[in-house]
């Protein structure tokens, strides 16, 4: 196996455990004898095991962040920018399997990391992205003003993530759709539509 690919497998082996586990709960043996090397052949691809988490989080939040700052620049009207930015974050969050959990379930293992400010600036990034967009809507008139711009955010942050660890895309109603249902329920309720 190459080197790229054992890197690349190491990281995926992690990012499962991590997200069963935690970080502190997973040990540098675990992911070793889950790629099928011994533990201090794992130090030839990365550092410590906090290098790995470190990577795994930082290149999702990294992919989040682009893709966030690609939507601001849309000339699209909230409704729109809505709707990009959960169908943005499913997509990325396929792209980087279990990192939004890794990230939400070990904010206190992710402050004493090395590159905890760049974690911490993404994350500020991000929700400032959604707090533009509901703000925006607000402003316009297109989304409700009797709710604070900080609970609407909230509250779908909180949708799109969390369905992201009981939702299973099949044939018939895939993550594009699941996306649409967030954004309809939210700006149109669940009532029947006539």
């Amino acid at each position: 196996m190459e080197w790229s690919e054992r890197h690349t497998l190491i990281m995926e082996q992690a990012a499962v455990l991590f997200a069963t586990k935690g970080i502190a709960g997973t040990k540098v043996r675990d992911i070793a004898d889950g790629v099928g090397i011994l533990s201090g052949s794992l130090y030839h691809y990365f550092p410590s095991k906090d290098a790995i988490a470190e990577l795994i989080v930082t290149q999702y939040l990294d992919a989040l962040v682009d893709e966030y700052k690609a939507i601001l620049a849309s000339s699209s009207d909230p409704r729109g920018r809505l709707d990009d930015l959960v169908k943005a974050s499913f997509r990325v969050s396929q792209a980087h399997p279990h990192a939004s959990e890794i990230y939400q379930n070990n904010g206190a293992y992710l402050r004493k990391l090395k590159s905890h400010s760049k974690i911490r600036d993404a994350a500020r990034t991000t929700k400032d992205a959604w707090m533009t967009v509901i703000e925006s809507g607000i402003a316009s008139g297109e989304f409700r003003s009797d709710l604070p711009a900080e609970v609407l955010y909230g509250l779908i942050r909180d949708a799109v993530w969390l369905s992201l660890r009981w939702f299973s895309p099949t044939r018939d109603f895939g993550i594009d759709q699941l996306a649409d249902s967030v954004v309809s329920v939210f700006l149109e309720g669940v009532r029947a539509r006539t």
